[in-house]
């Protein structure tokens, strides 16, 4: 994916943002046991899609990292996972 098409998908994941190393966006959630509840469900949905984000967890905020390290960039797999990232973290 070339910066043009990563920039306009941000269009449309609220909450991310392009760094050097990929995609990356902080959710904190209301408690330590919710924040590990939703690396729960993201670790589910990236085993599904075979493409797994670095996760870093700092009590209720969790930083989730998209990149394809073997494509040494951003591609559509990291749109994808960030687009469902947001939906499992989604007020239900």
């Amino acid at each position: 994916m070339g910066v043009a098409d990563i920039t306009t998908a941000l269009m449309d994941l609220d909450g991310w943002q392009l760094t050097e190393s990929g995609l990356r966006r902080t959710i904190e959630s209301a408690s330590f046991p919710a924040a590990i509840v939703l690396v729960q469900r993201v670790a589910q949905a990236a085993e599904h899609l075979d493409h797994h984000p670095d996760i870093d967890i700092r009590w209720r905020k969790v930083t989730y990292n998209c990149t394809t390290h073997s494509a040494g960039g951003v591609t559509e797999l990291d749109v994808l996972l960030a687009r469902e990232i947001n939906r499992l973290a989604a007020p239900r």
